[in-house]
């Protein structure tokens, strides 16, 4: 793969707010990548950008791109991303950080080009490293359908503090879980009565947990639907305690612990993402162990895409299922050796964007590809569905072989 051009601009996100776009152009064609931003972020992520910020990362990815100009690389699987790394922190150590956001962007682009250069598709690159080839599974849908938390304004004041209620079909098509998941995305904004979406296009409301809960619960039982939470509970602890707003209270860990219990029990809950705090891995473990088989407990914030830390929440059984985002660690490199962790353990893999999202559908081949069980990103929104659209097209292509 031959490096002809490669140029860095400023894009926005959904958000409105400053992303790095990259252009690459090899002999193959045209291929760009854009990164995600999250807004809730576990402390353990690498940092998106430089310290001195996004300009100061775009300044100097402009000047480590024309050191890529002319070169040539190999780059026939995921590791082989490994001399690409190798030029990165050798810019680093002389310049500083270029943020994990510019490190996926790089891969990412990297990675499109090479598929092209062997004349297959990015999923399908990743598939033959990772799978030998074989015919991947398609994953269901995880749809943010009601907002809360630091995603959502609220309604006069007022918002649930859980910051994502989800639903989750189960499917044997992508295409029929996504209509699903639209009609019943409609059906809960009649239900609430709702006008204003947040910005990852959930429903904003002033309902508490438990009254948004029972308004989707009716709603995933009407579309024969599985009903989850993002807790996102770093975002409401604080000196040791979970400070609920909407109703006001405080909860210590254990009755955290069950409180998430009851809910899980009332309203059937199928999915758990981040339910406690992300240092307690004890707590995680107490509530996985009450939960058994019949959900799953969802470290997001625990784990931040790190191997490492997946290990050990893994070994503690704090987890039954993980998010990936691999913008959270950059290298794509790392992104495999935590899907190799998974498999090897049996844990569940969801693919999840970010909430300040781009146009870039490059998420959906890394799920199929990597072999992820569940796809997060969203119901509705144009950033959204584009993912969604890409992962029709590739399961229409798996079944025309």
């Amino acid at each position: 793969m031959f490096v002809k051009e490669i140029v860095p601009r400023i894009i926005k996100n959904s958000r409105g707010e400053k992303t790095i776009e990259v252009r690459l152009r090899t002999y193959e064609g045209k291929f760009f990548s854009s990164a995600p931003s999250g807004k809730s972020r576990g402390k353990r992520e690498v940092e998106p950008y430089n310290i001195r910020g996004i300009d100061w990362s775009f300044k100097l990815l402009r000047a480590f791109c024309r050191i890529l100009v002319h070169k040539n690389f190999i780059i026939k699987r995921v590791d082989d991303l490994s001399s690409l790394e190798l030029l990165l922190r050798k810019f680093e150590a002389r310049f500083g950080k270029l943020g994990g956001n510019v490190w996926y962007v790089l891969e990412t682009v990297f990675l499109k080009a090479a598929a092209a250069d062997k004349g297959i598709e990015l999923w399908q690159l990743i598939n033959n490293d990772l799978n030998n080839g074989k015919k991947p599974k398609i994953p269901m849908p995880v749809g943010n359908c009601i907002g809360g938390g630091l995603h959502s304004l609220g309604v006069k004041g007022k918002k649930p503090d859980f910051q994502e209620f989800l639903l989750i079909p189960k499917e044997k098509s992508i295409s029929r879980a996504v209509t699903l998941n639209l009609r019943a995305y409609t059906r809960a904004a009649s239900l609430l009565r709702a006008k204003k979406r947040n910005d990852e296009n959930a429903w904003e409301t002033n309902r508490t947990n438990e009254e948004t809960l029972s308004v989707l619960k009716k709603v995933a039982d009407e579309f024969g639907l599985r009903v989850g939470l993002d807790v996102a509970a770093s975002t409401f602890f604080k000196k040791g305690y979970y400070h609920y707003k909407n109703k006001r209270l405080i909860r210590d860990r254990l009755d955290q612990i069950d409180f998430i219990s009851v809910l899980k029990k009332k309203f059937g809950l199928f999915y758990i993402e981040d339910p406690l705090q992300e240092d307690d891995f004890s707590g995680f473990k107490e509530l996985l162990a009450r939960s058994g088989k019949s959900a799953l407990v969802v470290g997001d914030d625990l784990t931040t895409t790190n191997p490492k830390i997946v290990e050990r929440a893994i070994r503690s059984k704090c987890i039954n299922a993980v998010i990936v985002k691999p913008n959270q660690i950059g290298s794509i490199i790392e992104v495999k050796k935590v899907v190799i962790i998974c498999k090897k353990n049996k844990i569940k893999m969801i693919f999840s964007h970010r909430s300040g999202e781009t146009k870039d559908d490059a998420l959906a081949d890394y799920c199929i590809g990597f072999g992820g069980d569940f796809i997060k990103s969203g119901i509705y929104g144009k950033e959204r569905l584009i993912k969604l659209r890409r992962l029709i097209e590739i399961e229409k292509k798996i079944n025309a072989e």
